[in-house]
């Protein structure tokens, strides 16, 4: 499928709305509820066995999504400010969850990522973060994100998760 040439069009979530989805281990979206369907703007057919990253922003730091991967896939959670990208090229700012799904024997099968609204605040502080890192991913790639992220957390003074969580407060 063909991804959307983003615009400037925004979408903003409800206050009590909750997008869920879930993945099988390799990011296949195997489910999508009602509001997560309808803010992407895809139908559920066209999302069900679909990678998730179809609704990744180009605006969104690969660093970010790196340390996302790394942290669920050691089955470990993670909170994040995610830009998604919907079909029609609009774009939806959310506050996600993201958690993997063990097996009996605690092997991981899939993971859950739930999402909400994101804060003022917290998009405002975000927005710029990521425009950072994206600067610096153009320029120099991945790692000197991921770098830049390091010193940007130890100038704000915490670590990657109490600055994700002070800022959705």
């Amino acid at each position: 499928m063909k991804r959307p040439a983003p615009t400037n069009r925004e979408k903003v979530m409800k206050d009590g709305d909750f997008l869920v989805s879930k993945t099988d281990p390799k990011g296949i979206i195997t489910y999508g509820n009602e509001i997560f369907i309808e803010i992407s703007g895809y139908q559920e057919d066209e999302l069900l066995g679909t990678q998730h990253s179809i609704i990744r922003h180009p605006d969104m730091p690969k660093a970010v999504f790196k340390l996302l991967w790394d942290r669920v896939k050691n089955k470990k959670e993670i909170f994040a400010y995610v830009k998604n990208l919907a079909k029609d090229g609009s774009f939806y700012w959310v506050f996600a969850n993201i958690t993997p799904d063990f097996n009996l024997k605690g092997e991981i099968r899939g993971f859950y990522s739930v999402r909400r609204k994101p804060t003022k605040k917290g998009l405002d502080a975000i927005s710029d973060i990521y425009t950072k890192l994206l600067s610096a991913e153009k320029m120099s790639g991945v790692s000197e994100s991921e770098k830049l992220l390091g010193e940007i957390l130890k100038e704000l003074g915490g670590t990657y998760d109490e600055i994700i969580m002070s800022l959705q407060k």
